[in-house]
This record gives C-alpha cells, sequence and structure tokens, in this order.
C-alpha cells in the first residue's frame, strides 16, 4: 500500500495562495491516480481535483476552476495543490487520496480512492 501525508496547509487572508503538498511512500507512486479532498465542518467530504498517473490529465471541482491548480512530480512522490484567489468557503480539512491504476484514468468519486492521508487545515479569513 501508499502511505500519503498532507502538508502546506495554514491560515491565509481572502484573495491569497496555498500549495499544499502530499508526500507518498514507496516505490509505485506513478501508478496511482491521486485526488484531494475537503471536508468543512458540518459538512459531508467534497471532491476538490484529480489527476492520473503521468499528470497529463487534471480534472476539478466547480470550485476550483480557474483558482486551483493539481500537479504532481512522480520522481518525488508528490502531488501539490496550489491554490489561488482563497475564498473562506475554501476553509476546510483538505485530504490527498490515491487509487491504483492499470490506466492514465483519475476519478471524482470519493469512494473510489483506497487511500488517504491525515489532512491538513486550510482557513481562509474575511
Amino acid at each position: 500500500q501508499v502511505q500519503l501525508v498532507e502538508s502546506g496547509g495554514g491560515l491565509v487572508q481572502a484573495g491569497g495562495s496555498l500549495r499544499l503538498s502530499c508526500a507518498a511512500s514507496g516505490r509505485t507512486f506513478s501508478r496511482y491516480a491521486v485526488a484531494w479532498f475537503r471536508q468543512a465542518s458540518g459538512k459531508e467530504r467534497e471532491f476538490v481535483a484529480a489527476i492520473t498517473r503521468s499528470g497529463n490529465t487534471a480534472t476539478l471541482a466547480d470550485s476550483a476552476k480557474g483558482r486551483f491548480t493539481i500537479s504532481r512530480e512522480n520522481a518525488k512522490n508528490t502531488v501539490y495543490l496550489q491554490m489561488n484567489s482563497l475564498k473562506p468557503e475554501d476553509t476546510a480539512v483538505y485530504y490527498c487520496a490515491a487509487d491504483w491504476r492499470l490506466s492514465d484514468t483519475s476519478s471524482t468519486e470519493r469512494n473510489n480512492y483506497d487511500y488517504w492521508g491525515q489532512g491538513t487545515q486550510v482557513t481562509v479569513s474575511s
């Protein structure tokens, strides 16, 4: 299995930026699709962004389009989520998730991901 550790969360003012990192253990990272989900207090965990094994295809939630970018560096076993123009409604715990794939695809569905990190808190002040 793969182990995931998120970092980069913190407190930022509205309009600011944060870059989250998801660091994976093991040598098979390039075989996993990776996604970011977030969960605000009292709400269900929701999809934010996903990226295929190769990094060639990214998928963003409507709330993230135009503001967030997901990318990966397989040589570093790391996936990033660059978040710009942050809004107070982006406040949540952000989770990294991974799914073993045989093809260069990804999913926006929470239940398609087998491995999850512990989460990192993002707080956007107004």
